[in-house]
């Protein structure tokens, strides 16, 4: 099988996996010239990171023949699929080809289970030392690492890796048993908790280590720590696949990130495959809830919501004919009008149409003056969406059924033109 050949199934392959956003890692280029790559160049990229940066990445998997079989998954033991594998070699030159011809400037990397964890593991970790030991590549790596392997496995990833994800593969430990048996809910969560020792060690070296003078006249510089996955570990669980709740997701999640300090929870919606097996669902969830479910997860991380509060209905879903916050807001009219030039950072971060970004611009600019509604479009916050639930010097907002302002504020979609 030629390279071209098998570069298109095993990408393919990998479309499944969500977590590859490249926010968060060190900057590193090659500057002087020395080494190959930079985790922060613009290329002709055409994805963007959280914070802003353009970063595109190489994803493929190392092979689709995987031993499990996770009934979810269409790489799976029994699947009926085209099967390829690359060597170390193999990604090695293309990640170095693509990034030259200024294609990339990353890879993301992942793998089915062959042989053992260990082995496989082996063979991931063996991709990324080649290109940073080898050919001083600088780009940004993600690896997807396999939590059966063995420790010393998954410390050597680190080295080499920006960041590293373990799959929570389903929401709830239940879940799993059914429809992945092969898989150890508690081995997954040992590897996240020992990911999560090596971070927090290389932070805490980089902070302790001393500044020393080289040279009598010269600055000191501080001695460069061992690093370990710099941009941290993030984690995905399909959305759909079982009885899991929107609840029960994000409580997990809320878990998750408390525990093992995750930088990111990704939510796959559970894709239809061939040949499924009977206890799968026979259609995909709709893509809005996977979209509802981000948004409550931002609600958690940047908001200040406590994941119980977010889902209010008795059936445990988050609405999907509007957003979280304002559903929250709805939910709890007894708290409005928000008085803008009183009310503290927590309540502000409640009222919808003010992001995190808008209260803290706010904040600074209510220390001057006492705010109005013109002041309000200066800040770039949307007025219609934000006006109902705050109370200004020039405006007090109506009494209005939640009905109404739910469909005042969450027009039906339209589609766009083509070609508008």
């Amino acid at each position: 099988m030629n390279t071209q050949l098998k570069l298109a199934i095993l990408a393919d392959a990998a479309k499944y996996d969500a977590s590859c956003a490249s926010s968060g890692t060190e900057r590193r280029d090659s500057l002087g010239g020395r080494g190959l790559g930079s985790t922060e160049g613009m290329g002709i990229c055409h994805s963007y990171a959280p914070d802003g940066r353009c970063i595109s990445l190489l994803k493929i998997l190392l092979t689709n023949f995987c031993q499990y079989d996770c009934l979810y998954c269409v790489n799976r033991v029994t699947s009926n699929v085209p099967r390829a594998r690359f060597s170390v070699d193999e990604v090695v030159q293309l990640t170095l080809d693509f990034y030259r011809r200024n294609c990339i400037e990353g890879l993301f990397l992942s793998s089915g289970i062959i042989q053992s964890p260990d082995y496989t593991m082996e063979q991931v970790v063996e991709v990324a030392r080649v290109l940073r030991e080898e050919h001083d590549f600088r780009g940004y790596i993600h690896l997807k690492t396999i939590p059966d392997a063995a420790p010393e496995l998954l410390a050597r990833a680190g080295r080499y890796a920006d960041r590293l994800s373990i799959n929570i593969e389903l929401p709830t430990e239940a879940g799993l048993a059914t429809l992945a048996p092969e898989k150890d809910a508690p081995a997954i969560k040992r590897s996240m908790a020992r990911l999560r020792v090596h971070i927090d060690d290389a932070k805490e070296a980089a902070q302790a280590s001393e500044a020393v003078v080289s040279m009598p006249r010269t600055k000191p510089k501080r001695a460069k720590a061992e690093r370990f996955a710099p941009a941290g570990q993030s984690t995905q669980m399909i959305v759909g696949a079982d009885a899991a709740d929107d609840r029960a997701i994000l409580a997990t999640s809320a878990q998750l990130y408390g525990s093992y300090r995750l930088r990111r929870v990704y939510y796959s919606a559970f894709s239809p495959i061939p040949d499924a097996a009977s206890s799968l669902p026979l259609k995909a969830p709709p893509l809005v809830r996977e979209h509802r479910l981000y948004q409550a997860d931002w609600l958690m991380r940047f908001y200040g919501f406590g994941h119980e509060e977010i889902v209010a209905s008795g059936d445990g879903l988050l609405r999907l004919d509007v957003d979280p916050k304002l559903a929250w807001a709805l939910a709890h009219r007894e708290r409005f009008p928000v008085d803008l030039n009183r009310a503290p950072r927590e309540l502000l971060l409640r009222v919808p149409g003010l992001g995190a970004k808008a209260v803290e611009r706010v904040l600074a600019a209510r220390r001057v003056r006492r705010l109005r509604s013109d002041d309000l479009k200066r800040l770039r916050v949307p007025l219609g969406k934000a006006l109902p639930f705050l109370l200004l010097p020039d405006h007090r907002p109506r009494a209005i059924d939640d009905a109404q302002l739910a469909a005042k504020l969450q027009p039906a979609p339209v589609q766009g033109a083509l070609f508008a």
